[in-house]
């Protein structure tokens, strides 16, 4: 009899975050560049809304010092 283990998503829907670039980007490393470009931020005041979820925290811990975060729970 196999035992099915409880997935953390099945028992919590996740948050979500809010990410606005406030600083320009000019000047940052390009790994910096790619991680806002894959955030989907495309130009300065530019806003999005992202899944709370440990990789897109990853991500915004990358370039937390160009971003705006405020944690939202509905879209």
């Amino acid at each position: 009899m196999a035992i099915k283990k409880k997935s953390a998503k099945a028992s919590k829907a996740p948050g979500f975050i809010r990410i606005k670039l406030v600083r320009s980007l000019i000047g940052c490393p390009g790994k910096q560049r790619l991680v806002a470009r894959g955030l989907g931020l495309r130009k300065l005041h530019s806003e999005v809304v992202r899944p709370d979820t440990p990789e897109i925290r990853g991500m915004v811990q990358k370039i937390i010092h160009v971003l705006e975060v405020e944690t939202t729970e509905g879209k």
